[in-house]
């Protein structure tokens, strides 16, 4: 048998040879059975190879089969910065700002793994480096291989390729339709639909034309070219983020800027932070006030004091007046017992009518108080918006209450005044000198002893 073992190189080397001349010429012959066309190692060089490689353990070397690695391994970035596995990246993930450079600011995510994000995202305020920002990846450039990032409810360029449902962008109002507006995303024809430009209703939606709305994808179809976008969804969110945040740190008595919402009859809904609180209309004024939209309006900007927190219904009552100062704090100075003040019907009851002596401070004329005349109802007498004048009964300071009165001081009568100016005494009654009819007889115990009655 052939032996390939014992075979010398110059022997394979011409068998070789004489093959390859064989099919060179279109010959028939075949190579010598044995002969394989790869060079083979020779006897010196595997000795070689066996001294080099003595001693080393090829099991202390861990080496990981990208075929036998979990899907979340592979997705988490195992690649090397700008191989294959960065673009696998997605959703919102915390990174750290290693510098800036021309448009771009340079996030390191961690795994040997880079991004950008415009410089347009940050306003006028860059980022320091080394700290640390949240950020959404949108796509992977495999152009530049590296990630391209946007901030946390930034707007991103938006095109037919990276377009999906959930993808903040730029919204330019074009004009109005009957059911919505007609937007522009990027040069991207989009329909924002009446009910999703805000969280409250929209009755005039020819306000937002030519202005540019930060909005959400809902819809977006490239073979039907079919964009729906929403700002109410975007609002929705940002404002479930602020209200986690809130709650956490409301305390009474604390104040907070907030944003009016809406306003009803017994008060005015403030956003303050993502939290709904109610001022409540007796809270909105030190005044009287008979329509809480006279004080404040939808959209209005306020200050207002946190009164009272209910955890577990989540309800917040807020004070608009309580960081007004009070009209009672001069009451002391400025009202005294016994004197006669001007002042205003503001409401009547069954009882008697309600005073304003000043905005913020009220008296009570009760129905006793109204007329010297007995009256039976006190609509007879006062009315709301009637001026009056009228005299300070009692004033309780700490109880922040006013007694009034409409009665006539009380005037002396001339038998009075004659009492008053004649103080000499009268003189005695004589005493009778007939007794008195009708006695007990020896009983009575006023007649002298020893006497017996006529």
């Amino acid at each position: 048998m052939f032996d390939e073992k014992n075979r010398r190189p110059s022997d394979q080397d011409a068998a070789i040879d004489a093959a390859l001349d064989a099919a060179a010429q279109g010959g028939t012959a075949k190579a010598p059975v044995g002969v394989s066309f790869k060079r083979q190692w020779d006897d010196d060089l595997d000795a070689e190879l066996e001294a080099a490689m003595e001693g080393f353990d090829a099991s202390a070397f861990e080496v990981n089969n990208p075929r036998r690695l979990k899907p979340q391994d592979r997705a988490g970035g195992m690649a090397p910065q700008g191989g294959r596995g960065q673009e696998t990246r997605t959703g919102l993930q915390m990174g750290k700002v290693i510098g800036a450079r021309g448009r771009s600011v340079f996030v390191d995510l961690g795994a040997k793994s880079e991004g950008v994000v415009p410089v347009d995202q940050f306003g006028d305020v860059l980022p320091e480096v080394g700290s640390m920002i949240e950020v959404r990846v949108d796509h992977f450039d495999t152009a530049e291989g590296i990630l391209i990032l946007s901030l946390k409810g930034a707007a991103v360029e938006a095109s037919w390729e990276n377009l999906r449902k959930g993808l903040i962008v730029e919204a330019r109002v074009t004009k109005t339709n009957k059911g919505g507006l007609d937007v522009e995303v990027d040069g991207i024809r989009g329909f924002l639909p009446i009910g999703q430009i805000d969280i409250n209703r929209v009755e005039d939606a020819s306000i937002y034309v030519n202005q540019k709305l930060r909005v959400v994808v809902t819809d977006a179809n490239q073979r039907e070219k079919n964009l729906v976008v929403s700002r109410r969804d975007l609002l929705e969110q940002e404002r479930a983020e602020k209200r986690e945040q809130t709650w956490k740190t409301l305390e009474e008595g604390q104040v907070h800027k907030g944003v009016v919402r809406s306003v009803k009859d017994f008060g005015a809904f403030v956003d303050i932070g993502g939290v709904d609180g109610l001022i409540h209309v007796g809270d909105l004024a030190w005044s009287r006030v008979s329509d809480a939209s006279s004080i404040v309006r939808p959209g209005d900007e306020v200050e207002v004091k946190v009164l009272k927190i209910d955890r577990v219904t989540q309800k917040v009552g807020l004070g608009l007046k309580q960081l007004l100062p009070s009209p009672w704090d001069r009451v002391e100075d400025k009202y005294h017992r016994g004197s006669i003040v001007a002042g205003k019907v503001t409401k009547v009851m069954d009882f008697g009518a309600f005073v304003e002596l000043e905005p913020g401070v009220e008296g009570l004329i009760h129905i006793s108080e109204l007329s010297p005349s007995r009256v039976r109802r006190v609509n007879d007498i006062v009315k709301p918006g009637q001026d009056v004048e009228v005299r300070i009964l009692k004033i309780e300071y700490d109880a922040k209450k006013i007694a009034l009165s409409m009665l006539p001081l009380p005037t002396a009568t001339p038998e009075a005044v004659e009492e008053e100016e004649d103080d000499t005494p009268r003189p005695p009654r004589p005493e009778p000198k007939v007794p008195l009819k009708g006695g007990l007889g020896d009983r009575d115990p006023f007649m002298e002893k020893g006497k017996k009655p006529a």
